[in-house]
């Protein structure tokens, strides 16, 4: 007797993509999460006896193997076994059984092939069904992405847009991304990064196996969300020069870039900056299952001598000197969070994970970073895996400035210290507020426990006890070698400065500020200043400068004297950058010896509003307001709007802005149809050759279709 065969599979799409919470993945495949059952429908030739079974097999990439965990087979039982994968008979009739397949809490995650045969039928006669894709599942208690809070999983995993927060720390601004993880390609194309990996080109079997595990995943990914070391997702460049690709302020969102890439057979995207590899990076481990958030550090520390110290040297004018400078204080840096338990580790340091695609220093060879635990960087447990030196770094070094005189020698100089890993942010869970998660990263500056852990990091890294909050240790005359050297701190000099915004500073207008010098003493003071100011990156780089003015001041016994600055916007508009900002700087001499750096980082405002007419329905046109302003002083022309919003309109949207005389505001109207119900977030941003992109964004509630 031939046996019973069984001829098709209905996979029940619908009623496991809500049970699974994949339903809105575009994909022909069925898409499932791990460690939950899924129901399949199978038609059979005939009915099958009481003592057959059905003998299903599932394999994952190439030369699939049991003893790798990418192949199992197994059989229809009356009831579930185990952490292996399983079938139970749920029905049948004469020619069809319903069965619940699950696979362990732990299976390797990706596209799978599944074939099955009657047991009475030869080994070789199973019948190729078709492929599915199993993902992480944080709604499974044994998964080791499980993440108990609901609220959390709908925005960690399931939220298709969020917030970036940019700027500086005293002017926190929100930008729009759109993750769109469930737009058309995203999953195959995140698979595809994975498969892409020097680790996947190497072994390709063996990587497969070791995709059970988020750490190696999110490492993998960190890994090539960059394009440093392999034919990864995006190109970093920070010089300000973007003519032969895309400014990353440009972009809006992860969808275009990996379609980008994708399409051109894995030739990175140009270009990226922080804020791009993290919101890329989002999209991809959401996609993946994995619930993941973007974190801003405000003030971030890049130490590229791993001394957990910043130094920077300047000039007598308060300018940063580019060739002594290896180390860097960022404006802002951008990350992310990934929430998974650290089997490697342990229970403590369970929760978020800190992962950068940012390519700022190689880990083992490899631009990557992560995955490290917030837990173990807050406790000072920087030994353990991976990257916590340079992670506990960004958060907690030391800034430094030094003079730099002309005979070569340098002395320390007071600054106001700029307090290093400030409002350290990401979006709320639900809103678009900012949270400050500074807390989950260090105990408050200055404390008893916040010193302890500072103490604790020091005598990981370098085997020395810190005396104190302030040891130091710094790099001896020859590279490479180590030596302990307490410093004393810089003299806190007998005034203070300060600069003061006199008018908000807006782009295509002059700035109006003052230097504000106080005498501390009863005795009168001589200040010998010297003013300069440049327009810079968020790196805070300097890109050109704009600003360079002494003056004499005399200052009687405890004055308060004000010095104007003036910059206007022909000194800045020829050399300001898409970031927007100027740093300006006033080096004070006093009598004694005494120096003071007084050092402003400024972003210039712009304006841009948006209104959706009218309630926002599945299927039904709505009508968008904008209102825009021209910044300049000057006609404007050439202003384009551009537009984007997953389930809010297909792709990118480009509306014509008419043109605009000096200051003049106009107001555009368009339409959108939605396609997908929910909160949905429509970014506008109004871009003209003249200017830097002025961006702007607001959630749009879309009703159900009655």
């Amino acid at each position: 007797m031939a046996g019973v065969r069984v001829t098709s599979v209905d996979w029940q799409r619908s009623g496991n993509g809500a049970a699974h919470h994949t339903q809105e993945y575009p994909c022909p495949e069925l898409v499932v999460r791990r460690g939950q059952p899924f129901r399949l429908t199978l038609d059979l030739s005939g009915d099958l006896d009481s003592e057959e079974t059905l003998i299903f097999t599932v394999e994952t990439g190439p030369k699939a193997s049991e003893a790798l965990h990418t192949k199992a087979v197994f059989q229809t039982a009356e009831l579930e076994v185990g952490d292996a994968w399983t079938a139970v008979k749920e029905s049948q009739t004469e020619s069809s059984m319903s069965v619940s397949l699950a696979s362990p809490p732990d299976a390797v995650i990706g596209r799978y092939q599944l074939s099955a045969r009657a047991s009475s039928r030869r080994r070789h006669s199973d019948r190729k069904l078709g492929e599915f894709v199993l993902l992480f599942n944080p709604w499974c208690p044994e998964d080791d992405v499980f993440l108990a809070s609901e609220e959390e999983r709908q925005e960690y995993v399931l939220n298709d847009s969020g917030i970036i927060f940019r700027g500086v720390e005293k002017h926190i601004r929100a930008q729009g991304w759109n993750y769109g993880q469930f737009e058309e390609d995203i999953l195959d194309i995140c698979l595809s990064i994975l498969d892409r990996s020097p680790s996947h080109q190497d072994d390709p079997a063996t990587d497969v196996s070791h995709r059970h595990n988020p750490i190696y995943v999110t490492r993998i990914i960190s890994a090539m969300v960059n394009s440093n070391n392999d034919w990864g997702v995006v190109q970093g460049q920070w010089q300000g020069k973007y003519g032969s690709g895309t400014s990353p302020l440009h972009w809006r969102g992860s969808v275009a870039i990996l379609q980008k890439w994708f399409k051109s057979r894995f030739k990175p995207v140009k270009y990226g900056q922080c804020w791009v590899f993290a919101g890329v990076m989002c999209t991809v481990l959401r996609c993946l299952g994995i619930a993941t958030r973007v974190v801003s550090n405000f003030n971030s520390a890049h130490d590229t001598d791993k001394n957990l110290s910043v130094d920077k040297y300047v000039d007598s004018f308060g300018r940063t000197l580019e060739d002594l400078t290896e180390d860097s204080m960022w404006n802002f840096h951008v990350w992310n969070e990934s929430w998974f338990a650290r089997q490697d580790l342990g229970p403590s340091y369970n929760g978020w994970q800190v992962l950068d695609a940012t390519p700022q220093e190689e880990s083992e060879g490899v631009f990557q970073c992560g995955p490290t635990s917030v837990t173990a960087i807050r406790e000072g447990d920087v030994h353990l895996a991976h990257d916590g030196p340079f992670v506990f770094a960004e958060v907690n070094a030391d800034y430094i400035t030094w003079l730099w005189n002309e005979d070569e020698s340098r002395e320390r100089v007071y600054s106001d210290t700029k307090k290093i890993g400030r409002c350290i942010s990401t979006k709320a869970v639900g809103s678009d507020s900012r949270v400050d998660i500074t807390g989950l990263y260090k105990y408050p500056e200055g404390s008893r426990k916040e010193r302890q852990v500072y103490s604790k990091a020091v005598k990981k890294l370098f085997g020395v006890e810190a005396r104190g909050r302030r040891t130091w240790i710094r790099r001896a005359g020859g590279r490479g070698l180590w030596r302990e050297d307490l410093l004393e701190p810089a003299t806190k000099p007998s005034i203070t400065g300060k600069f003061k915004v006199l008018e908000p500073p807006v782009l295509g207008h002059d700035l109006q500020l003052a230097l504000c010098l106080t005498n501390l003493t009863s005795r009168a003071q001589r200040v010998q200043v010297n003013l300069s100011g440049a327009t810079i990156l968020y790196t805070r780089r300097p890109v050109a400068e704009i600003l360079h003015e002494s003056h004499a001041v005399k200052l009687g016994p405890q004055e308060e004297k004000k010095i104007p600055v003036a910059i206007s916007y022909s000194q800045y508009k020829e050399d300001l950058t898409e970031d927007k900002k100027i740093l300006l700087a006033a080096m004070c001499f006093v009598s004694k010896g005494e120096k003071l750096l007084v050092e402003k980082d400024i972003t210039l405002e712009d304006f841009i509003t948006i209104k959706v007419l009218g309630p926002a329905t599945v299927g039904v046109a709505v009508t968008v307001e904008v209102t825009v302003v021209n910044p300049l002083l000057e006609k404007v022309e050439d202003g384009v709007l551009m537009v984007e919003g997953s389930g809010l309109l297909q792709g990118q949207l480009s509306i014509e802005v008419p043109s605009l005389q000096p200051q003049e505001k106009a107001l555009v109207q368009f339409n959108i149809t939605p396609s997908k119900s929910g909160p949905r977030q429509l970014q506008v941003d109004f871009v003209s050759h003249h200017f830097p992109d002025i961006k702007g964004f607001v959630i749009v509630d879309v009703a159900t279709a009655k």
